[in-house]
């Protein structure tokens, strides 16, 4: 997710109470997962940062291809 689609869901969360959700497209995740393959990024350190900007932006729900790892990496901090 991009610096302006943060914006995006901040400026929405500023209009509405309604609840706001967000995801990850299919691209990202396979950007993320070739680069941590190829040993280029810390797979677990960025997902989580990337999900936590959503959060951070103001989203109330979170979709993403990396749901099921995400709640096993946070369950094991």
């Amino acid at each position: 997710m991009h610096d302006q689609d943060h914006r995006r869901i901040a400026r929405l969360r500023e209009e509405t109470d309604l609840p706001i959700a967000a995801y990850n497209v299919s691209g990202e995740y396979a950007m993320l997962k070739a680069a941590a393959q190829n040993g280029w990024l810390d797979e677990r350190a960025v997902v989580l940062e990337a999900l936590l900007g959503m959060k951070r932006a103001g989203a109330d729900a979170i979709l993403s291809y990396y749901a099921i790892d995400a709640a096993r990496w946070l369950r094991a901090d």
